[in-house]
């Protein structure tokens, strides 16, 4: 049988139609997990790195954290958070935001560093605060940064997002993990498939978000610099 027959049988199954098995529900559980984990990492992690940027305190360490972060086993920190809180959404959450920090982390520091210095003095001359130079001048400036970030972050976590089903969650590594278990082959290519094309989906609407979404004036200084490149 190939994918294109396991394909088939998947998406006519039924069962994936309607009821707590089926795709939306399981895109939907998907979908709830990935969101959480991007949220906490970024309350978390782009404060954090708005502030070293500015400063300029601690950005070897944010590189050498973002390195270390990256190499964590998925599947170790999953176990290890079960051992300790026991089966549940932290056991998830915690691997979800460990890999989606990273990159938010990274993208904020790097998008406020490189805000333009004679823009910064200038904002300062003309009476504005540090906190205001921060939110006013440099955010925007670093927002095609933060949102390269957040796209980066969303795709891994949403390809990662699978081992929820490793420790009797949903989303769609229930259908990848069941497939393999029961030998229904069709089942885990039809849920690895819907990750795949998740994650893609992820990936357009941050471009579009990142075309459209920016104001003018930031989109203008991006292409100009895009060409200066």
């Amino acid at each position: 049988m190939n994918w294109l027959s396991w394909l088939s049988d998947f998406f006519s199954d039924p069962d994936h139609r309607s009821g707590p098995d089926s795709i939306a529900h399981r895109i939907a559980e998907h979908l709830a997990f990935s969101g959480e984990a991007l949220l906490f990492a970024a309350l978390v992690a782009v404060p954090l790195g708005l502030l070293i940027g500015y400063t300029g305190r601690g950005v070897t360490a944010v590189t050498a954290l973002a390195g270390f972060a990256r190499a964590l086993p998925t599947l170790g920190l999953v176990t290890l958070a079960v051992l300790l809180a026991g089966v549940g959404d932290t056991a998830v959450l915690v691997p979800l935001v460990a890999l989606a920090a990273p990159p938010l982390l990274v993208a904020a520091v790097e998008g406020v560093r490189g805000t333009d210095p004679d823009v910064r003095d200038a904002a300062r001359g003309i009476g504005l605060t540090h906190p205001q130079v921060l939110w006013q001048v440099c955010l925007p400036s670093a927002a095609p940064t933060l949102l390269a970030g957040f796209r980066t972050a969303a795709v891994q976590v949403i390809a990662t997002a699978t081992v929820a089903a490793y420790v009797g969650l949903g989303g769609l590594g229930r259908y990848v993990f069941d497939g393999l278990a029961t030998r229904k082959y069709a089942v885990t290519a039809g849920g690895a498939v819907l990750v795949v094309l998740l994650a893609v989906a992820a990936q357009l609407l941050f471009v579009l978000l990142t075309r459209y979404a920016l104001p003018r004036g930031v989109r203008a200084q991006r292409r100009g610099t895009d060409r200066a490149r």
